[in-house]
């Protein structure tokens, strides 16, 4: 029987400071992860029936004889991709070929898949197997949606061998979708639910094990919206991790996203750093409570901010902060407020973005029935000159009083000086657990001289130099650590300068 031919396509995701593409390149990588949702779609797609070849667009191009090759083009977006997404589609419509495309994007904005033949909304548990048969008759229908949620270890392992797993910094595996909480601006639980559900402990280690067969060593992103959704089943999750990576002398370094309140569960915290997670972000958002308020963050009322990220980072934890200017109840100085914010929680990587209304969130629908809102999100609250509603503050007093405020926590001393005062507060008899993150490693002395080559000579090389000796005599054992604060700052320079020439040419287009 002759195969389907399917090419799979991952859109380009734009540059941003979510990308890293700065700061990779100097560890001769090529994206910061893989696809997990497209390698699990491809996993439902058995050998046997199917020829499949993935193409991500954040690795490499795509030609156009790669796609009159494919008897099927497969699309899965987030809505920041929604440009080059497009662009594909248009490129197969062009040479015949058909599309079938699901994920976040196509699932929140059914009405802008103009071009798309087979279209998958909702969680693919559901969706795959029901096309499938579909395919297999003959009679592959146009809409395909879910009916129910599934459970997670419905889904089969990743195709972890479909990529090179070299050209990534992090491999992506996933324990829980949903949240329990109802945060106003975030569409997680309008895709997932406020049930978190999780994936048996068994399940989870097989794909990390399947990781470790693709070849990758290093680091592994849980891309769970909030990894302690569900704190019983996280605790035994935990309980088996730690054996694993013990048993295997921890090759992967973790990392997650979680609430605030993790602060307040130290047996939680505790095993946590056992399984080796060592970064965490978190949904700080604002120092002004009554925008946590007006927004339903009520997790992040319940003690001190600053307090509660002390408590992360003693416990070896790097907290990579959330920031969101533009709340309704915000104060006219809320982005200096944020400045002094981000400087006291010493938070190394603070992603501050204008609050957009992302479709299928409560805000959104709020915004509307206001009459307010003005047009669609484009995904990208980092890098727009424009807020997709109507601010109660004036608005071009807040996008300037953002600009502001990325300039001054993104300036080279103010980010050097939050990294020394966060490795300060790491535990300082704490040793890598594992040779793959030792400094010592002669991949990391390369990638070593290599910033050091690359950042000496910029124009904040002496600050980076100042920060590299302090950081020497802060906290010794965490000089890994340092280095890789010191190449991260390589993206963040760039692109706050980057996005700061595009406001000030909006501005003046404007003027």
């Amino acid at each position: 029987m002759k195969k389907t031919r399917v090419l799979l396509v991952y859109p380009e995701i734009p540059d941003t400071y979510w990308s890293m593409k700065r700061a990779i390149s100097v560890v001769g990588k090529k994206a910061l992860m893989p696809p997990l949702g497209i390698l699990t779609i491809a996993a439902f797609l058995p050998e046997d029936e199917f020829d499949l070849r993935l193409v991500d667009l954040n690795v490499r191009r795509l030609s156009d004889a790669e796609i009159a090759g494919a008897d099927l083009v497969m699309l899965s977006a987030m809505l920041v991709q929604k440009a080059s997404f497009r662009a594909v589609i248009d490129r197969c419509k062009k040479l015949g070929v058909r599309v079938a495309a699901g994920g976040p994007y196509p699932t929140a904005c059914r009405q802008e898949m103009e071009g798309v033949d087979f279209l998958f909304l909702g969680e693919g548990e559901r969706t795959m197997p029901a096309f499938l048969e579909d395919w297999r008759a003959g009679r592959p229908a146009a809409v395909y949606q879910e009916t129910d949620k599934p459970s997670l270890d419905e889904a089969p392992i990743p195709r972890f061998d479909l990529i090179r797993a070299r050209d990534y910094m992090d491999m992506p595996v996933q324990f829980s979708r949903g949240c329990p909480f109802g945060c106003e601006f975030c569409d997680i639980t309008a895709l997932f639910g406020r049930k978190t559900r999780t994936k048996s402990p068994e399940r989870f280690l097989r794909e990390l094990e399947a990781i470790q067969a693709a070849g990758a060593d290093g680091g592994v992103f849980v891309v769970d919206d909030n990894f302690i959704g569900n704190r019983r089943h996280t605790r035994e999750l935990l309980d088996a991790l730690v054996s694993w990576q013990t048993d295997r002398g921890f090759p992967f370094a973790m990392s997650t996203e979680v609430s605030i309140d993790l602060a307040s569960d130290e047996d939680l915290m505790d095993a946590m750093v056992a399984a080796n997670f060592r970064m965490v972000f978190v949904g700080i958002e604002t120092p002004h409570t009554a925008s946590l308020v007006s927004t339903g963050k009520s997790q992040n009322l319940r003690r001190d901010p600053v307090e509660a990220v002390k408590i992360l980072q003693r416990k070896g934890l790097q907290v990579t902060g959330g920031f969101i200017v533009g709340f309704d109840t915000d104060p006219p100085d809320i982005c200096a407020l944020q400045a002094d914010f981000v400087k006291a929680l010493a938070v190394p990587i603070a992603m501050v973005g204008i609050l957009t209304a992302l479709p299928g969130t409560e805000l959104c629908r709020r915004l509307e029935r206001e009459g307010r809102l003005l047009a669609g999100s484009s995904g990208n609250n980092t890098h727009v000159a424009s807020f997709n509603f109507r601010t109660v503050l004036p608005v071009d007093e807040l996008l300037a009083g953002y600009h502001r405020l990325i300039r001054e926590i993104y300036r080279p001393r103010a980010y050097f000086d939050r990294c020394i005062e966060y490795l300060r507060r790491l535990p300082l008899g704490k040793t890598e657990k594992a040779a793959a993150h030792s400094p010592f490693r002669l991949v990391n002395i390369v990638y070593l001289f290599r910033s050091l080559f690359l950042q000496s000579f910029s124009h904040y090389g002496l600050e980076y130099l100042r920060f590299l000796a302090k950081a020497f005599a802060a906290n010794r054992r965490q000089f890994y650590e340092a280095v890789t604060l010191a190449v991260q700052a390589r993206h963040f320079f760039s692109i706050t300068e980057k996005t700061l020439l595009r406001f000030e040419a909006a501005t003046s287009r404007g003027a």
